[in-house]
């Protein structure tokens, strides 16, 4: 017997007061709604307690995400506890993702990995939740990462430069092995074989091998700096390395690799640093080491919602 086969059909305090956060957000309450809400808040102090609970964290993500309300979902699709919450923080985002696979060539799901096979010879590697475009002419390679993270393998040909776009800047290989990494200030990009020129903001910085540069959209590339490449690079290979990194961009990573919605209860929070390395098929057991480590608050409203508080 499995865990959830143990579990009897009355909703834990969190599930129910996510229901009902789900549908007083959705429509006014009839007068009916209003009394049961009410009699459910009366019926035990942890109910209200949870609810509490649903109401900061709904806060929280509208604060960091705050067009997700702009979109309401039909209200019969969305009094789905949890999972119904979820799917109404993502309105916005749904309308993105039809975007992204509108201008897609290849994409990768959640946790997903994919190798792509160029006519050329060259090879591109998507991580999770990715996206790239091809623009392939008689004079040049142009490739536009419109999401996530991808490993590139440029095969030589002089006459036609093998050049990646993404957040407003152009990668140019110069006979080379390298990873671009959008987030949510811009893109990194890190050197594995021979060299890069990075252009953005007007500037051109040249980036050797075992050497990174980031940079914000519209913004000259930060000067190379040495970076663990095998290291920032092992998704290709199933692990997430992190070494004295910000916990807002490893939880910007994992979220390529989690089903759901992890919010980071401010500022502070996200500068925290995390080191450590974890299987990137388990993102949720990534989350609790880190947790631990950090000694953090977290409130899990089932896996696929989680507030990381102190």
């Amino acid at each position: 017997m499995n865990e959830d086969d143990e579990k009897n059909d009355e909703p834990d305090a969190h599930d129910a007061a996510t229901a009902w956060w789900v549908r007083r957000d959705a429509a006014p309450l009839s007068r009916e709604e209003e009394r049961a809400f009410a009699a459910w808040l009366a019926a035990d102090a942890a109910n209200a307690s949870a609810y509490d609970e649903i109401v900061a964290l709904c806060g929280e993500v509208r604060a960091l995400r705050p067009r997700a309300a702009a979109s309401r979902a039909p209200r019969r699709r969305r009094i789905v506890a949890a999972a119904a919450l979820a799917a109404s923080l993502a309105g916005v985002a749904a309308f993105d993702q039809l975007a992204l696979v509108l201008r897609a060539d290849a994409r990768t799901g959640v946790g997903e990995t994919r190798v792509i096979r160029l006519d050329d010879g060259s090879r591109v590697t998507l991580a999770g939740r990715s996206a790239v475009a091809f623009h392939y002419s008689e004079r040049r390679r142009a490739l536009t990462l419109l999401e996530g993270e991808a490993f590139f393998e440029a095969a030589p040909d002089a006459a036609r430069p093998f050049v990646v776009s993404a957040a407003g800047a152009s990668v140019t290989a110069l006979g080379t092995a390298f990873d671009v990494a959008l987030g949510a200030a811009g893109a990194q990009v890190s050197v594995a074989e021979h060299a890069v020129s990075v252009e953005s903001g007007g500037r051109a910085v040249r980036v050797e091998e075992g050497r990174q540069t980031a940079f914000a959209e519209g913004a000259p590339a930060s000067a190379p700096s040495p970076t663990p490449v095998d290291d920032l690079t092992a998704w290709r290979r199933g692990r997430l390395i992190f070494v004295d990194r910000p916990l807002g961009e490893v939880v910007d990573i994992l979220a390529r690799y989690h089903r759901g919605y992890v919010v980071i209860a401010g500022d502070a929070l996200r500068r925290l640093r995390v080191t450590g390395v974890f299987d990137a098929k388990d993102p949720i057991g990534a989350l609790r080491a880190i947790e631990a480590s950090l000694d953090l608050d977290a409130v899990h409203l089932t896996d696929y919602l989680v507030l990381l508080r102190r």
